[in-house]
């Protein structure tokens, strides 16, 4: 009597298809560096464009207040050069369906001085202009030209 012998089932490594928690682990802290190198950079780029367009919006406020002087020849709206223009409402606020700077005027019968006063912190702090075109601001780390480019 010849005996077969039963077939040996072979034991195979099965291969789980996935990540190890250490990879995943890994790929979190990569992510979180970048992250923290990245967002600082991210954020003052956003307050650079927010500062952009407030000098746009002194600009045309600056527009507005030499319209009012060529129409009445002096920068206030009354003789006794106590009351200062109001600006339009587009230029009050910067930008206007969310915003991060209000804009204000101070004027004289021969000049003024407009400002933008940041909603929130901003290391330029007010931005201002005058009559004669100087520029200036309030805060003291950068420099006037860098808070203007």
């Amino acid at each position: 009597m010849r005996l077969h012998p039963l077939p040996v089932r072979q034991r195979t490594a099965a291969v789980a298809p996935g990540f190890t928690l250490i990879e995943l682990m890994i790929v979190l802290a990569i992510i979180g560096i970048l992250a923290m190198v990245a967002y600082p950079s991210y954020m003052e780029s956003v307050k650079r464009g927010q500062r952009s367009s407030a000098r746009t919006s002194l600009l045309e406020a600056q527009q507005f207040m030499e319209r009012v002087y060529a129409a009445n020849s002096r920068y206030t709206t009354d003789e006794a050069g106590m009351l200062s223009p109001t600006l339009p409402a587009r230029l009050q606020a910067v930008p206007t369906e969310s915003p991060r700077y209000n804009l204000t005027v101070a004027a004289t019968l021969i000049g003024y001085t407009l400002t933008a006063r940041p909603i929130g912190a901003d290391i330029c702090g007010d931005l201002t202009l005058t009559h004669t075109g100087v520029k200036g601001r309030s805060g003291t780390q950068p420099t006037v030209a860098e808070c203007w480019r």
